[in-house]
């Protein structure tokens, strides 16, 4: 019979954690592996309440909460355990929790939650724990109002309308010189070379390689800090504490610190830094205050002169695959791209990368030679010699991320001082090729809106508990490829995904999550499953597939365009409409996740560039150039499509009489989404399956629409 505790407490500071996708289905496992397997050791532990924010779950029917966060912190060089874990624990329930529910001040009344062997608290380490969370600065203002505040502080560090843009920033400094003298404004210039650092560039896969580095390190009991970019939601996810985004009050505390002591130091030579620059710094000063073990940093753009280059000695460096991006800054050869990536080298520092086009190698190797720098090339994963698992992260490619960094994970344990004795501790898994703590890691890690799947259920549709068969399905498929080799492995992933939908009714998965089903399963590749057959059931659905696109005018979708189509068609998987639309987020404004959308039809917004990609995509459907004569204004779309526009068969299309039954241009992102919610709502037979990719910013901005 299950226990329940009363737990009351007058803590203000405690809230309900926002469910974290990576979480699901591995809580329960990881808890029993983690807490508490070997307390005969002697280790620094620290315990706190976690407070991440609430976000109302009710339309989801089940929550999570987390309650104790209990923390080892293993000097370098020492590592007397091998599976300690700081655990979030994840407890589901039916029951309908509202945020207006609870007073302003947060939880004061009595609730009842199943009781773990890991939540026993005594009242002493809950005041304890009040005393250590009680944060100071900005307390004139609601939290809500802070941060709004801060983003708006944000927003007015940007200092280029556009990318391409190159507006001077001023003051007599040149970039890297103007980073260190910030730096040494917060005291942080010093304190930088105390980070044990993995610092990674590249053209793709950077963030994957981060989160893989990171979920790895952590699972193996160190306290990790990661640093990426873009963000998707908020502008918090480029930050993470032991495998969480930073929460809210800890992001006001370090931001205003900064801005603060900025702001006072702000002369004609000396301007406020520009937006990436501050984030930078600002990840600098968490890792440093927080007292990281492991520090993994993600260079933003190139990496001779990018922000993060002035890290002067990190423990180890990796080059992710290199291809053709951003080169109206990088260059417009592979040799040019490569020099930018490889100038994050520093002498005698062990560097990893991939197998690479040789005029990029070429240009690393030589680099590396210069400088003493022992290159070593990190062989792909090769998925079936460990244990079955698969990797969190979907797609083909994601296996040379992942082994990259499993080379800069050992190298770091190694440099440590700690590979060895992390051997020891596993010598039980015999014939294994990684540690236990590496195959939980890489099979754990999370980033969104890579190879990412939602599945937009009937409760989220309709707002009430209607069941599969009143209602058709949709699913969003989710990645940010916004180069043609990224765009390649995009379409590969989508080919393999949709295919493997289509063999499945409905599954009964929590909203917004990655898709993962834990039993009766096998896989083939990492990310194609194969259900048994007590998951596959006859269907009747009509599937169709749908592109819902939008990319940067400095990208070139007559490049991006064919090669998904081309792929995708190679593998049996034709799109029966393309969707163009005008992402919601604005380059020169720093957004929240709870910032106001607008839902109607924008009154301004100039569509032009969304009537090039469609009569990119006429002309790869039709093999000829589609007369597209309206205004590029938004007046040219005042409406949305029929619904009867999804079936409406391709030899019905004539562009030259301006009948497109191929593609459309939508006036606004959130009619859409609520356009593709009510053509399923009213047909249950047809399943839709939308791929969203060609830019980060669309793939944030969908998500965020789907969380609200």
């Amino acid at each position: 019979m299950e226990e329940t505790m009363m737990l009351s407490t007058k803590l203000s500071e405690m809230r309900f954690l926002h469910y974290q996708p990576y979480l699901y289905g591995e809580a329960v496992g990881a808890t029993e592996r983690g807490i508490g397997a070997d307390k005969t050791h002697n280790k620094r532990w620290r315990s706190k309440l976690g407070k991440p924010s609430f976000q109302d779950n009710a339309s989801r029917g089940w929550h999570s909460l987390m309650l104790v966060h209990t923390e080892v912190y293993p000097k370098c060089g020492i590592f007397g355990f091998s599976h300690f874990r700081r655990e979030s624990h994840l407890l589901s329930g039916k029951a309908t929790w509202n945020l207006s529910g609870f007073p302003a001040s947060g939880l004061s009344q009595n609730f009842r939650v199943p009781r773990s062997r890991y939540t026993k608290m005594s009242l002493q380490v809950i005041e304890k724990m009040e005393n250590e969370l009680a944060f100071k600065g900005n307390q004139d203002l609601p939290l809500s109002s802070s941060y709004e505040a801060a983003m708006e502080a944000l927003s007015s560090l940007i200092t280029r309308q556009k990318r391409g843009d190159r507006t001077p920033v001023g003051g007599k400094f040149g970039k890297l010189e103007r980073m260190s003298v910030y730096l040494r404004i917060l005291g942080l210039e010093e304190k930088i070379a105390g980070l044990k650092i993995i610092h990674v560039a590249g053209t793709k896969g950077k963030g994957s390689t981060c989160a893989f580095c990171e979920a790895i390190l952590r699972e193996c009991g160190f306290r990790t800090g990661l640093f990426t970019s873009p963000h998707l939601i908020d502008v918090r996810e480029r930050f993470r504490l032991d495998g969480l985004d930073v929460s809210e009050d800890k992001f006001l505390l370090y931001f205003w610190d900064c801005w603060s002591q900025l702001k006072e130091n702000v002369s004609e030579d000396l301007p406020m830094p520009p937006l990436f620059q501050f984030l930078t710094i600002l990840a600098f000063k968490m890792f440093i205050s927080e007292q990281v073990d492991v520090a993994i940093i993600e260079v933003g753009l190139g990496g001779k002169n990018d922000s993060t280059n002035v890290i002067r000695e990190p423990v180890v460096c990796g080059i992710t695959p290199l291809g053709m991006d951003h080169t109206e800054t990088l260059g417009d050869t592979l040799g040019q791209i490569a020099s930018h990536k490889a100038g994050i080298f520093k002498p005698q520092i062990p560097a990893f990368t991939v197998p690479q086009l040789s005029e990029a190698m070429n240009v690393l190797e030589e680099t590396a030679g210069g400088l003493m720098v022992p290159l070593q090339v990190a062989v792909p994963l090769d998925i079936q010699r460990w244990g079955g698992e698969t990797l969190s992260l979907s797609g083909d490619h994601q296996l040379v991320n992942a082994g990259l960094a499993v080379s800069l994970c050992k190298c770091w344990l190694q440099r440590a001082g700690n590979w060895e004795k992390l051997l020891k501790k596993d010598e039980e898994a015999a014939g294994s090729e990684l540690p236990p703590a590496f195959v939980r890691g890489l099979s754990t890690a999370r980033l969104s809106g890579r190879a990412q799947i939602v599945h937009d259920t009937p409760l989220m549709l309709s707002g009430s508990a209607e069941t599969s068969e009143n209602s058709g399905e949709l699913t969003f498929y989710l990645d940010g490829a916004h180069s043609p080799e990224s765009m390649e492995a995009c379409a590969k992933w989508f080919s393999g995904a949709a295919k493997a939908s289509k063999t499945l009714s409905s599954l009964s998965s929590p909203p917004s999550t990655s898709f993962n089903v834990h039993n009766n399963k096998s896989f083939c590749g990492n990310g194609c499953v194969n259900y048994g057959k007590d998951h596959v059931k006859s269907s009747n659905k009509m599937s169709k597939q749908i592109l819902l696109f939008n990319c940067m005018d400095v990208r070139d979708p007559q490049i991006l365009l064919p090669r998904l189509v081309n792929i995708c068609g190679s593998s049996g998987t034709h799109f029966s409409k393309a969707l163009f639309v005008p992402s919601m987020s604005t380059y020169n404004k720093v957004t929240s996740g709870t910032s106001v959308i607008t839902s109607g039809i924008p009154t301004t917004r100039d569509l032009s560039w969304q009537y090039t990609l469609q009569r990119i995509w006429e002309k790869i459907i039709h093999g000829k150039d589609a007369s597209l004569d309206k205004s590029s204004k938004t007046d040219s779309v005042d409406s949305l499509p029929p619904h009867k526009f999804l079936y409406e068969d391709v030899s019905h299309c004539s562009p030259a009489d301006r009948n497109f039954t191929c593609s459309a241009v939508m006036p606004s992102l959130p009619l859409t989404i609520k356009w593709l919610r009510d053509c399923v709502k009213e047909n249950p037979s047809l399943r839709l399956q939308v791929l969203v990719t060609g830019s980060l910013h669309l793939v944030g901005d969908v998500l965020k629409l789907l969380r609200r």
